[in-house]
Formats: C-alpha cells, structure tokens, sequence
C-alpha cells in the first residue's frame, strides 16, 4: 500500500499556489535531476515551456511562470529569500538569460520560451512540458501538478493516486474505517497511530522538529499578515483586511516577536462577537501574504493555507491558554492523516474538483485535529471531519482574473469557522447515531468533482470570474 507522510500534506513553499506555483516549481527541480541523471544538463544549448490547462488559464495569476524560473534558476521554495524574487525574475526579463540550476547561464526569452497553451492534456488538468535543445535536437519531458505539490509523470490511468512517495506505514490507512480500526485496536488516539506510522520513516525528534519548523512557519506567516498593511499586487487592488481587523483588535498589547504576540493575545479579554474575528483576522492574514507571494505551509494548498493554522491559533490564544508544543503536534498529525484520507479516495487538486477540494479538504483537517484536542474520541474526530466536508460539497473555483484573492482569501475565513463549529457539534454527538460516515463523504466529494463542470474547476472561465473586469475592481 503506499502511504502519505503527514509531511507531504503539509510543506513549506512560496504562494500563491500549490497546484500552479509550488508544483511547477518542484517539476523544474525534478527535470533539472532527469537532465543530470543522463548527463545531458551541460549539453544544452535552449530551454522553453509549455503549459497547459488550468495551468495555462491561470497560470498568469499564480505566478506559474515565476515558478518555473525560479525553480529552473536552481532556487528552493523553502529557503529563497521572498523580498528577492522579483529582482530575480527582473534580471532574467531584461538580460533575457537564465542562469541554469545556478551553474550555466543559457538564452531565455519569457515572453517566447514560457507558452500559455489554451488546450488540456488528456492525463490531468494541470500539464507542463519542458523541451531541451541538444545538437539540434529537441527532447521533451511532461508532468503534471496534481495538488498540494505534489508532482507526477504520466505513470499510471487514475493520477488522483498517483503518489510521489512511496513508503511501508506499520499501520496503512487508505480510509477511516482503517483508521477507527487501528484506534480500537492499538486503543491509541488518532494522532498516537499517526505519530508511530511517522516514527517508522524517521526519528521522533526529526519528527519534532520537522513539526516546530512547520508551525513556527504558519505562525511567522500569520504575525507577517496582521502586521502588513497596502494592497496586493496582482491588478485588483484588494486592500489587505487583516491589518485593519488586527489594529481593531489588539487594543495596546506591546510585543516583539511571533511568541510574544501569541501571549499578548492570550492575555486579551476576547469578547464572544471578538472570536469570530480573531478567527478570521488569522486566516485572512495568512492568505494575504500567500496572494503577495509570501511563504506559507500548504495545509494541504497554498490556496487554503490559512484555515488549519488559524484553528490551531484559535485552541492556543483562546480555547486552552495552557496549550504546549505536544498540543500543536496533536493537532498537526491529525490534520495531516485526515488531509491523506481525502487524498486518497478524492482530491486536494482545484483543477480537479474545485474549491471544495481545496477548502473543504482544509476545512475537515482542521476539525477533526481540533475536535481531539477538545477531548473527543476517534469517532468524534472523523464526524468533525465529515461535518466540515460536508458543508463544502460542490464548492467551485472560481478566483477573477485568475489570482488567489477573490473570492479565495475570505473562503479561509469561513472554512476556519466552520471547522470549529464541526468540532463543537461532533463532541455533543453520539458516534452510533451518525448516518453518514466520513468515507461516504470523501466518495461523494470525488463523485462531485467528476460531474462538476470544468470551468468551475480554476480556470477563471466560470462562477465569479465571470464578467467581473479587472480594472474596475
């Protein structure tokens, strides 16, 4: 069986996409091996690339092209400086050369060598080709971004299962009914069951400290939202809301760092009308620095990146201000076996099934990992789940003028509400009266997808997108 590492759900890149940033950017890396694998990297006299689908329809808006530079220039979305980018990427538009891989300069013109194709390749929605010419002679080589950034070659018929890693868990998990079943078994929580699947890959310390620089990230993330105000780039000019919400919110709290804010917050008297937006204020903060090209985790997109870090907020600065680093451990590898589920048997690809695989998907992580720190049960922990999924089905994809900022931002907001919502509803909920289980909901999110129209499926061609012009915005 093969298995997904609560780590492959949750990465650290650079925004505003996964699917359309992260992945492009991860397949530049992965071709640049191939081409050093047959040892033809030297050999090349000319690179171009061609996109296709939702990555050719969007792709403008999520800065895919920026993406496929960076990764062919041989930088790392988790460790490039972000305030650098755009001085990268300049370089290469007015010197037309691309440092290759950092090792060989080679002749690149963006404007010729990156082609937005308007057609699909028939494998998945998001396709991209990389040709080389050597001696003469062109070789090609395509993959395809099939979500949360994750990158596969046409291997197989069915590519919602195609992984890229591969793995042998003590306690593989295709489904929740495995999971429940190992629960009641080991008689061990949700995240206990993940945790020794994860120790079996890695040391628990990696496993510790893989999990502090994942949160530390989404924290640095937030705290960078609520305290950046302007608008983001893009040509819409939304004015970035966090800051505001924040300023309305912290009242005269002094602080320094992410950690002291975190404190400053927690000795905040949060009214009831003020957790709402406290909620929102995070989730809103992390999507913006998403949208400006800022590092986040995907949680398991850049898209809905900042639903399960502002719930897991929520627990720390409201719900349990005794709540240590074996809490936020807790709440990220149950987030992460949830997000796996839904992998598995549907999709977290947009392209794929629409917003509903992005925010839905999001949106049960968070519920279920915040429902066991409540104090609920397996069983409870999968009702949240499939409450918060639920509520999503059909969801479209519809962002104006291809940019992860409307409706896309304010959707993380909601799905953080409804997460803690499910939560709250599954704790009060007797497992032996649910009629519908989690497994029957990732089916029919998969059922959904397939019958969902295609230009509800992130190609800007249906939903709001539509007749929305740009510059009037």
């Amino acid at each position: 069986m093969e298995c997904i590492s609560v780590f492959d759900m949750l990465k650290i890149g650079v925004g505003p996409s996964s699917s359309h940033t992260l992945g492009p950017w991860r397949a530049a890396e992965r071709w640049i091996k191939e081409l050093k694998d047959i040892n033809t990297f030297n050999k090349i006299e000319k690179i171009s690339v061609d996109l296709y689908g939702s990555l050719s329809l969007t792709g403008k808006g999520h800065a895919t092209d920026y993406a496929i530079m960076l990764g062919l220039s041989g930088y790392d979305p988790e460790t490039i400086p972000t305030e650098t980018i755009g001085s990268i990427i300049s370089e290469i538009k007015n010197t037309k050369t691309l440092n290759f891989n950092n090792e060989t300069p080679i002749a690149f013109n963006i404007e010729a060598d990156i082609v937005f194709n308007k057609t699909f390749l028939p494998f998945h929605s998001n396709g991209l080709t990389f040709t080389a010419t050597i001696n003469g002679k062109n070789t090609k080589s395509t993959f395809y971004s099939i979500g949360g950034g994750f990158v596969v070659k046409e291997t197989r018929e069915n590519s919602k299962k195609n992984f890229e890693i591969k793995c042998s868990f003590p306690y593989p998990i295709d489904k929740g009914t495995e999971l429940l079943q190992f629960c009641d078994t080991l008689d061990k929580s949700i995240s206990e069951v993940v945790l020794e699947n994860e120790k079996s890959i890695r040391s628990e310390k990696d496993i510790d400290k893989e999990l502090k620089r994942i949160w530390d990230t989404m924290l640095e993330c937030m705290y960078v939202g609520c305290h950046t105000e302007g608008n983001l780039p893009g040509g819409l000019n939304v004015r970035r809301r966090a800051f505001d919400t924040h300023q309305s919110l912290k009242g005269k709290k002094t602080y320094t760092t992410p950690v002291e804010w975190v404190y400053a917050i927690r000795d905040t008297k949060v009214k009831f009308r003020q957790i709402l937006k406290w909620v929102s204020c995070f989730a809103l903060a992390v999507n913006e620095v998403n949208a400006s090209l800022g590092r986040v985790v995907t949680a398991p997109t850049n898209g809905s990146a900042g639903v399960i870090p502002s719930v897991l907020m929520y627990y720390i600065v409201i719900e349990n201000h005794d709540a240590n680093f074996e809490d936020i451990k807790r709440f990220l590898l149950v987030a992460g076996e949830i997000g796996s589920i839904f992998k598995k048997g549907a999709t977290i690809s947009a392209a794929m099934g629409g917003c509903q695989a992005e925010i839905g998907v999001s949106s049960a992580m968070a519920a279920g990992a915040l429902c066991e720190l409540l104090g609920g049960n397996p069983e409870q922990v999968l009702i949240a789940a499939e409450i918060a999924m639920e509520h999503h089905l059909g969801l479209t994809c519809d962002p104006i003028g291809g940019l992860v900022q409307i409706p896309c931002i304010e959707r993380n907001a909601m799905g953080a509400i409804k997460a803690i919502n499910a939560a709250e509803m599954a704790l009060d909920t007797d497992p032996k009266n649910v009629k519908v289980p989690l497994d029957k909901v990732v089916s029919t999110m998969w059922e959904t997808a397939k019958d969902m129209h295609t230009k509800y499926k992130e190609t800007s061609e249906g939903g709001l997108a539509v007749g929305v012009n740009i510059t009037d915005c």
